[in-house]
C-alpha cells in the first residue's frame, strides 16, 4: 500500500509499506494491503512503518489517518524521527 506521513511543516515519509501500526485514540491499529476504508484520530504514540522487512518508527503527538483505495494518508500534528 502507498503511505504518506505529513505534518504542517514537512513531508516525513512517502512510499510503499507492507504494514503500518498506528496509535489510535481507541488503541493500536494495524493497516495491511487492501484495508477497508477508514478515518481515525491518532493519539500521542509511535507510528511503525514496515517496508521490505525494515521497520521505521515515527513519534507523533497526534493527528488523523485516512485509509482509502490502498492508500494510507497520515496527517500528524508533529513527528519526531
Amino acid at each position: 500500500m502507498h503511505v504518506s506521513i505529513l505534518t504542517p511543516d514537512s513531508h516525513v515519509f512517502e512510499g510503499e509499506a507492507e504494514v503500518v501500526t498506528l496509535p489510535g485514540t481507541d488503541g493500536l491499529y494495524q493497516v495491511l494491503d487492501n484495508h477497508a476504508p477508514m478515518i481515525t484520530t491518532l493519539a500521542k504514540g509511535t507510528i511503525m512503518v514496515k517496508t521490505k522487512g525494515v521497520e521505521s518508527k515515527y513519534e507523533t503527538s497526534g493527528g488523523v489517518a485516512e485509509i482509502l483505495g490502498n492508500r494510507l494518508s497520515i496527517l500528524a500534528e508533529g513527528v519526531l524521527i
